[in-house]
């Protein structure tokens, strides 16, 4: 396969993804915006390998720096994305006048905070004047800021939520309060860490930002390119090889990216052409690709946003939530992938050729340097040390891996260089140096650029290439920055009034009264009152996630719905990294659920298909694993670090999984060894439900049901396989 084109694929993120769609600009915004994002970058990158700021100071500066670039990069209107706007005295660098004057003023209301931090104590509770003017201010171009970057879905969450806060009396039964004047709203959100600058931002601006450099990083360095030669090289000779490539590409490339639409674009632009060469169907090409690359936020080891979130709400370490993701990324991979192998069987198409394929063992001579950042990254976080550390040794290793070697192989004197430079970083981050750390990085940054000039004149990246990824890096940030500012106020308002409680009290109820109307039409013994709510309740939990991500992005799903549903789940008794996982789980099937599915959208883009016939086929596609988060629920030990983890219940739960999504894959797929008549689609549905079910007794019942089926499948095959010479 061709080399990834980092030009297009940016090119193809900017038209796909609303939240990366900046409106052109003109001198001197063509300066100043870049040059805001570069600095950006590098301070995130500094505070992570030297530590950093105080809370508050940190959470501030990412925060002015994200709100402030919303308003000279999102236009109020859509419309003038298309056009722009000319440089003129109203509009410097095509920016409107109101738009700086706004980016300014949202700055200087978020960096009040930390100016005002001293004293900070003592208003808490008893806001100043300036304090309530200040926290309007920032609320109110908040929700502008998410607007522009997001659409308004989450600022009408928002609003409804600071509507309830504000207007508590007028509400009927448990969700009545006594309400929230505006000036003690303001002091909630913004004057203490509940709201504004609350668990989200914090997460954001310490560990997300780094995570999603370091994968822009690694993908420019070839990470991703031979990461996809891999997979071509595993799955690309077999039936309906490109999509398989697909599956296994979008897999690998997820452990660089958490973002879907990015993790489409980058690898769609190579399989989806590849795919309907082959003969698929355009709109199934792009949902394969669609579907596959959803997996990437919860891929280990850098997952989605939602994953580092959890880090705070559970307090447990990252490497705990690496552990407990690796059984549910497999499922999902692996969903998709079965329905691939079903389709293509179906539809008889073959696999790649030797020609067609990616000469492996040149890859690897030539890339293999491309591992070191990812094997770094891996080996840091599982020695116990802090996530941001992890990110700024796999940047800083992405960086010397750039400019040591090139793309068509490594010279001894390059090799050389790459070794002791290395050296010198592990020095630095395991604190070898004292207190001339900084100034042996400093150093290191001056020596580099002479070093790579004279070392790799055609090296991977160059100085202009590595300035451009630190301000792509920045662009992705801005979007979800503001996200997690403003489901910010609605953890405030939950926090404020109790609401979550009182929903999860109803919630608890309504699941009790339906698993008692449905106790009453089943045979006795079959289950129990207990075990029929908690089932109810995870279904009406599920869909309302489902529903959410139709509206708003995974990582406001996820903290929306983990404040208001985690509480109803752990009444339930369910333990709360299972209650989270089930909540992330479902919010990632927002980027393939019409209407608003921006990962289909994107690849629907690329394969020149129908949108919603996209979205609607890649929603199908992952149907497979939509069953595994009830599984993991009922059978914890799916998630490998839960308390009370037995290899027995592991062992039953993973095989009834992989039973089940195998044969619900074929049910919808119509097809498993020949073509499936009604009757066995039916049947092997019912079946797979069974097999899901955790527990021996309803796995060995689902078997016995698709028994007939898998009978009359092998005869038909042998059937076929005698009549194919004389045809």
């Amino acid at each position: 396969m061709q080399e990834i084109d980092v030009t297009k694929t940016l090119e193809l993120e900017e038209k796909f993804d609303p939240e990366m769609r900046f409106r052109p600009l003109a001198p001197p915004a063509t300066y100043i915006v870049p040059g805001l994002l570069i600095v950006l970058s590098c301070f995130h990158y500094y505070t992570a390998g030297f530590g950093l700021l105080r809370e508050t100071t940190h959470r501030g500066v990412h925060l002015a720096f994200v709100l402030g670039l919303v308003f000279l990069v999102f236009p109020m209107r859509k419309a003038l994305l298309e056009r722009g706007r000319p440089s003129a005295w109203h509009s410097p660098g095509g920016v409107a006048l109101v738009d700086w004057f706004l980016a300014v003023a949202i700055a200087v209301s978020v960096l009040y905070i930390p100016w005002i931090f001293d004293d900070l104590a003592f208003r808490v509770g008893n806001p100043l004047p300036i304090d309530v003017a200040m926290g309007s201010v920032l609320v109110v171009l908040l929700l502008e800021a998410t607007r522009r970057a997001m659409g308004w879905p989450l600022p009408l969450i928002a609003i409804l939520f600071m509507s309830y806060a504000l207007w508590g009396p007028i509400f009927p039964g448990l969700l009545q309060h006594s309400g929230a004047s505006w000036p003690n709203l303001i002091n909630h959100l913004y004057l203490t860490s509940q709201g504004i600058y609350g668990i989200a931002v914090g997460v954001v601006a310490t560990y997300v930002f780094h995570f999603v450099l370091f994968g822009v990083l690694a993908t420019r360095v070839g990470l991703g390119k031979l990461f996809i030669d891999i997979a071509s090289s595993i799955a690309g000779r077999y039936a309906g090889g490109p999509a398989k490539v697909s599956v296994f590409a979008s897999a690998m490339f997820g452990m660089l990216s958490g973002s879907s639409v990015a993790n489409a674009v980058t690898v769609g632009s190579l399989t989806i052409p590849a795919m309907i060469r082959l003969g698929y169907p355009r709109h199934f090409a792009g949902a394969v690709e669609a579907a596959s690359s959803t997996g990437g936020q919860i891929t280990p080891p850098i997952m989605g946003a939602a994953a580092f979130l959890m880090i705070e709400f559970l307090n447990l370490p990252y490497q705990t939530i690496i552990i407990a993701a690796i059984v549910p990324a497999f499922m999902h991979f692996f969903g998709v992938f079965m329905q691939v192998h079903f389709e293509a069987k179906n539809r008889g198409l073959r696999g790649l050729t030797k020609e067609e394929l990616p000469d492996l063992p040149q890859s690897l001579k030539a890339n293999w340097p491309t591992l070191i950042p990812l094997a770094l990254l891996i080996w840091i976080i599982s020695s116990g040390s802090t996530p941001y550390l992890a990110a700024f040794t796999g940047i800083s290793s992405c960086i010397l891996v750039g400019m040591f070697t090139t793309r068509k192989g490594t010279t001894f004197a390059q090799f050389v260089a790459l070794i002791v430079s290395h050296l010198v970083l592990l020095a630095l981050i395991n604190g070898w140096f004292g207190e001339w750390n900084v100034w042996v990085f400093v150093a290191m940054l001056g020596l580099v650029p002479l070093a790579h000039r004279s070392l790799a004149a055609a090296s991977r990246i160059g100085a202009r290439d590595l300035i451009e990824a630190f301000e792509t890096g920045a662009k992705y940030a801005l979007a979800v920055g503001a996200a997690a500012a403003t489901v910010g106020i609605v953890i405030g308002v939950v926090t404020l009034t109790g609401v979550g409680f009182k929903v999860s009290f109803i919630v608890t109820s309504a699941a009790q009264t339906i698993a008692s109307g449905i106790l009453d039409v089943l045979p006795t013994g079959w289950t129990d009152i207990k075990t029929l709510t908690l089932l109810a309740a995870l279904v009406m939990t599920a869909l309302v996630c489902i529903l959410m991500g139709c509206g708003i992005p995974t990582t406001a799903n996820y903290i929306i719905m983990v404040t208001v549903a985690a509480p109803t789940l752990g009444l339930l008794g369910v333990t709360p990294l299972v209650a989270h996982f089930f909540v992330f789980y479902y919010g990632v099937l927002a980027d393939i659920t019409p209407p608003v599915a921006l990962a289909a959208y994107a690849a629907a883009g690329m394969a020149g298909s129908d949108p919603f016939k996209t979205g609607n086929t890649a929603f199908r596609l992952g149907l497979g694993k939509v069953m595994v988060p009830f599984v993991f629920v009922f059978a914890p030990s799916l998630l490998l670090v839960v308390p009370g983890f037995t290899w027995e219940e592991f062992a039953v739960a993973f095989a009834g999984c992989v039973l089940g999504i195998t044969f619900l894959s074929a049910a919808l797929s119509k097809y498993l060894l020949v073509r499936m008549r009604t009757w066995e689609r039916i049947d092997c549905a019912a079946a797979a439900i069974l097999m899901v079910a955790p527990g021996l007794s309803s796995t060995l019942v689902g078997l016995a049901m698709v028994t007939p089926v898998v009978l009359r499948q092998l005869a038909a095959h042998r059937r076929g396989r005698r009549a194919a010479p004389a045809s």
